[in-house]
């Protein structure tokens, strides 16, 4: 059986101006990743564009997405097997140990060093030498 609605009748306003609404900004321009080159003791030279892992046998967690796994021959061992996570922020470079055994460490080119606390991001500028453990890498 169908249901029946009243009906109420309110007031009606006497038509007024209509506000007019302000366009909306044009999106801002999706930021452009900056590439940087890392130079690493083992020879090897990495450009890398977004994020990515560092380690002897880099591995991402089942919910991340990295862009580019660097994997480290480091027959000594002392690189942790995903050792080190890095990433731009703003076109700056920065890494964040993943809590490795050995640590991580970076000389930016004023010469002052710091140990990084793990999981920590570091901003890290161009010419900073980046220490895994027994390797190392230049940002350029």
């Amino acid at each position: 059986m169908p249901v029946v609605v009243p009906v109420v009748s309110a007031p009606v306003d006497a038509p007024g101006p209509v506000p007019l609404q302000a366009p909306e900004p044009a999106p801002a321009p999706a930021p452009t990743a900056s590439l940087f080159v890392l130079q690493f003791s083992t020879g090897e030279t990495i450009s890398a564009l977004g994020t990515g892992l560092i380690g002897r046998r880099p591995l991402p967690q089942p919910t991340e997405r990295v862009d580019i796994l660097v994997q480290i021959n480091d027959l000594g061992r002392s690189v942790s097997k995903s050792h080190l996570e890095f990433g731009q922020y703003d076109g700056e470079f920065w890494v964040s140990d993943r809590y490795s055994g050995n640590g991580t460490i970076i000389r930016r080119p004023d010469a002052v060093a710091v140990r990084c606390e793990p999981g920590r991001r570091y901003l890290v500028p161009r010419g900073s030498r980046v220490e895994i453990a027994d390797q190392f890498f230049i940002l350029n």
